[in-house]
């Protein structure tokens, strides 16, 4: 029960984190970005678990190829069997080659269609593991000027200088919020890691979890530089 991600709780938790962002900053884009993470999160979940189903269409196809191939071999060595008299041994060889040539074929068929399905899933796998990467970025900008060293000390701003307007508090809880989305995506991603065996998406998967990781790290020392910094407002 608890040795796999739950992604409905991501959802609820994607869920729960933007309605948190709207309270504290209504006027924020943050709430929206969230939002934006919010949609992606619920598309995933069930795009992972297709993942993880087998194409049934592919599978029938292959259990086609399979059949017809049996069939076919069994009739040239039906016919192989049934040749009695000696002068028929060249067409015993062109018989052989007949079957040599069949099984080729359709082994190349099987891996065709074997590798067909992986590959399709592999596509659709890395192009929502890119479409979370692109929101990683688009988070990672909204944190991009928030300053703390601003928030601490007196601010020396040129004309064109962003807006400074949150707290030491406020500055902490909006990091705080971006680290967690970078963590939530991270999350989403995982799904596709626990649905699917193939290395390329595996490796696709981990690439972003590194990603987030170095971005939640930068955020986190950030926070720390205003830790410390007095505010008479609680909460989360």
């Amino acid at each position: 029960m608890y040795r796999k991600l739950d992604s409905q709780k991501i959802v609820e938790t994607t869920q729960a984190l933007r309605e948190r962002i709207q309270s504290r900053f209504p006027d924020a884009g943050l709430s929206r970005v969230c939002g934006e993470l919010e949609v992606i999160a619920r598309a995933n979940t069930e795009r992972a678990r297709r993942l993880a189903l087998p194409n049934w269409r592919l599978r029938g196809a292959l259990a086609a190829v399979l059949a017809l191939g049996a069939l076919l071999l069994a009739l040239v060595g039906r016919a192989i069997a049934t040749s009695e008299t000696t002068h028929d041994l060249f067409g015993r060889l062109q018989g052989l080659e007949a079957v040599v040539n069949i099984t080729v074929l359709i082994g190349a068929a099987v891996v065709f269609l074997i590798t067909l399905e992986s590959r399709a899933k592999r596509t659709r796998a890395l192009a929502d593991l890119h479409e979370l990467r692109s929101i990683v970025h688009v988070i990672d900008m909204h944190q991009l000027t928030k300053d703390p060293t601003v928030s601490i000390g007196e601010p020396l701003a040129t004309p064109v200088s962003p807006a400074r307007r949150f707290s030491s508090f406020e500055l902490s809880r909006y990091l705080d919020y971006c680290s967690e989305m970078l963590s939530l995506t991270a999350k989403v991603a995982a799904l596709y890691a626990q649905s699917s065996t193939d290395p390329v998406v595996i490796d696709a998967v981990n690439d972003l979890e590194r990603l987030t990781t170095n971005l939640r790290q930068g955020i986190w020392q950030k926070i720390t530089l205003i830790r410390d910094v007095p505010s008479p407002v609680r909460g989360g």
